[in-house]
């Protein structure tokens, strides 16, 4: 950070040093300024995205819900119970990462299996049906369980950028700002007092004469 007023050395050189100092903090508060509205801009695209997803994994449940009562008027509740005892564990499901502007986010990778979930080969039509949709549906979940999981990191992300952002703007940029006209400051009074003092020993060499 800035140093204090009264640590500073009044030179040219602390002058030019801090001068380059100020310029750097300018180039990063603009370089994170961008990045701060890049990833802005890619929130909402997500935000849109599950906006879909959510409207589409609603449809879809409504649908599995209703595939699955009417599975269950025509085999019965004791045999849907019966198939959901002998369904396939299904634990093949891989978190991995991707990156959005340098921001590492959830990947889900679902090895979803594509034969049926239960161990019964004589099953009715409406049952067939009905895992399909929920299969679907579970598709689903797990893609807007994801894009939970990026809006979350972003949001981290764009705070962390947000924060970074205005304390070069209004804390170490003024700071630095207020650095220079200090030491400025000083050495115009240096040289106004070096000016006076030549005036005064040039007077006095003349009175000599």
């Amino acid at each position: 950070m800035a140093e204090r007023l009264e640590d500073v050395k009044p030179t040219r050189m602390e002058l030019l040093r801090i001068r380059k100092r100020k310029i750097l903090a300018e180039n990063g508060h603009d370089l994170l300024s961008e990045k701060k509205d890049a990833l802005i801009n890619e929130f909402f695209k997500i935000v849109d995205q599950r906006k879909e997803i959510r409207n589409e994994l609603e449809t879809v449940l409504q649908e599995s819900f209703e595939k699955l009562t009417e599975a269950q008027m025509i085999v019965g509740s004791n045999e849907l119970e019966s198939l959901a005892d002998g369904a396939v564990s299904m634990d093949e499901l891989d978190i991995g990462s991707d990156n959005i502007m340098g921001v590492k986010v959830p990947e889900v990778e679902s090895k979803i299996l594509e034969d049926k979930f239960y161990g019964y080969a004589d099953t009715s039509v409406k049952v067939d049906e009905a895992v399909e949709k929920f299969r679907e549906a579970l598709k689903l979940s797990l893609r807007a369980a994801e894009i939970e999981g990026k809006l979350t990191k972003l949001a981290e992300e764009i705070e962390k950028a947000k924060r970074r952002v205005n304390a070069l703007e209004y804390i170490y940029i003024p700071k630095l700002e207020a650095t220079i006209k200090y030491i400025e400051r000083q050495l115009e009074e240096r040289e106004r007092e070096d000016f006076f003092r030549r005036k005064k020993i040039k007077s006095m060499m003349e009175e000599r004469d």
